[in-house]
C-alpha cells in the first residue's frame, strides 16, 4: 500500500491505478476502475493500441506525443505531473528525445506504447524469473523486505563527494573559482579567483552550461552562445517534521500535482516512506515542491510567507493541521536546466564548435540523474585520455619523421 503514488483530480488525492507504468496502463481492471482518468479518457487512451507509430525519427515535445498516443487527458493527469515533474519542465517545450527516448523506442518497435510496456513487463518478469533460479546462494536478497525504486545515500547526496575526494590524486584545489580562461601557447590558462594560473592540455567543465558559457567566450564563442541558450528553472523544497499521532498520512510515497489545478506547490514527497532512514518511527518526513515554471514568484517570498502557504496547502490537499516540529527551507537558483524539444541537437552543434582539449559535461546535457551524470562523466574522461594519447602518438611520428 505505500509503494502507491497518488495525483491531485479536481482537489481531492487519488491513486494513480495499478499497473500504470509512468503513464501507459498494464493491467485493465484497477485502471479500468479508477476514477482518475474519465470513460471517455480511458477510450481514448485505448487508441494507442491502433495509431500508426512516429518512425521519421525527429524530436517532438512530450505533449505533443502524449497527446498524438494516448489523449489531452492522460497528458493532463498523468503524464504531465509525473514526467515533466521529474525534470521541472513544461510538458509542451520538454523534448522526448533527451528525456524519455525509450518511449519513442516503444512506439517503432511495437506500434503501439501498450503492446510495447506489456512486452517490457513480460521480458522484464522473465528475466527476473531465469536470474533468480541461478543467483549464488550467499547473494539472495533477503525476503524479509522488498526493496523500493528509490534508492539514495544513507547520508544524503554529500557522502558521495565525501567518498570521491579521499580517493582522487593529483593537485586537487577544492573549494577554488576559476574567474577567466584563455587559449596560450597552444594550452589553455586558468586564471582561479585568487589570481594563481593553470596551465592545462585539456579543461573539462562539469558546471552549469551558463557558467561554462562565460568562461568559454573568448575561446569558443560559438558555443559559448549556445551554452547560454540552454534554459534554466529555480526550485525549492521546504521540508517538515510532524509527530506521527498528529498528522493523518496517506498510504504511499506523495502526491503529484497536474498544473490544471492550479495550487502554489508543485508536488508532496513523503519523505519518510519512500526512503529508509529518513526519520523516527514515530515521526513523519515531508518534502513539498514548490518554483519551477509553474510558480517561479514563490522563489521569492519571505520564509515565514512561504511556510505559512505551504502549512495552508498540506492542510487543503491532505488534511494536515498540525504545527510542524521543525521545517528547512531550501531554494536552488537556475539549478534544473530544461531539456526544451531539439535539446540533442543543441548539445551536438556546441560540442562540434568546441576546440581540441575543451570538453563539457552534466547535467545540462545528457541527463539530469545521479547515474547520467557519472555516466556522462566516464564517457567524458574516456575521450579526453583517448585523444590526448591519440595525439601524443602523432607528435612521437613526426618527431621520428623529423629525425628520419
Amino acid at each position: 500500500a505505500s509503494r502507491k503514488v497518488f495525483v491531485l483530480n479536481k482537489g481531492r488525492p487519488t491513486p494513480l491505478p495499478d499497473g500504470v507504468l509512468m503513464i501507459v496502463p498494464t493491467k485493465i481492471k484497477p485502471f479500468a476502475l479508477s476514477p482518475l482518468i474519465s470513460p471517455i479518457g480511458k477510450l481514448r487512451m485505448g487508441l494507442d493500441l491502433f495509431i500508426k507509430p512516429k518512425t521519421d525519427g525527429q524530436d517532438e515535445t512530450l505533449a505533443e506525443f502524449i497527446s498524438r498516443r494516448l489523449g489531452s487527458e492522460a497528458l493532463d493527469k498523468i503524464a504531465e505531473p509525473l514526467m515533466s515533474g521529474i525534470y521541472n519542465a513544461e510538458a509542451e517545450k520538454q523534448s522526448l528525445l533527451a528525456t524519455f527516448p525509450r518511449f519513442r523506442a516503444l512506439e517503432e518497435k511495437h506500434g503501439s506504447l501498450i503492446k510495447g510496456m506489456l512486452a517490457s513487463r513480460r521480458s522484464h518478469s522473465n528475466g527476473s524469473a531465469s536470474g533468480a533460479k541461478a543467483q549464488p546462494v550467499g547473494r539472495q536478497i533477503p525476503a524479509r523486505k522488498k526493496l523500493s525504486m528509490f534508492v539514495s545515500l544513507k547520508g544524503g547526496t554529500e557522502e558521495l563527494v565525501e567518498a570521491l575526494v579521499p580517493q582522487l590524486t593529483g593537485e586537487l584545489r577544492l573549494k577554488t573559482c576559476v574567474a577567466k580562461m584563455r587559449e596560450l601557447d597552444g594550452r589553455y590558462c586558468l586564471v582561479t579567483g585568487n589570481s594563481q594560473k593553470i596551465m592545462a592540455d585539456a579543461v573539462i567543465f562539469a558546471i552549469p552550461s551558463f557558467t561554462a558559457a562565460g568562461l568559454l567566450r573568448e575561446v569558443a564563442p560559438q558555443s559559448a552562445n549556445g551554452l547560454d541558450g540552454i534554459r534554466y528553472v529555480s526550485t525549492g523544497t521546504v521540508s517538515l517534521a510532524f509527530r506521527r499521532q498528529d498528522v493523518d498520512l496517506l498510504e504511499g510515497f506523495g502526491l503529484v500535482i497536474p498544473r490544471s489545478e492550479k495550487r502554489l506547490i508543485n508536488a508532496v514527497t513523503i519523505t519518510s516512506t519512500k526512503f529508509d532512514r529518513r526519520a523516527p518511527d514515530d515521526h513523519v518526513l515531508l518534502r513539498v515542491f514548490f518554483g519551477g515554471s509553474r510558480s517561479p514568484q514563490m522563489m521569492d517570498i519571505e520564509d515565514d510567507i512561504l511556510v505559512s502557504i505551504v502549512l495552508s496547502e498540506l492542510e487543503a490537499l491532505l488534511g494536515i493541521d498540525a504545527q510542524p516540529l521543525f521545517y528547512r527551507i531550501f531554494r536552488w537558483r537556475r539549478a534544473n536546466p530544461q531539456y526544451d524539444v531539439g535539446h540533442l541537437d543543441r548539445v551536438e552543434a556546441i560540442e562540434a564548435c568546441l576546440p581540441e582539449g575543451i570538453y563539457v559535461t552534466g547535467s545540462p546535457y545528457r541527463g539530469i540523474g545521479l547515474p547520467d551524470c557519472v555516466h556522462q562523466g566516464q564517457q567524458t574522461a574516456a575521450r579526453l585520455v583517448s585523444e590526448l594519447a591519440q595525439k601524443t602518438d602523432n607528435e612521437v611520428v613526426s618527431l621520428e619523421s623529423e629525425v628520419v
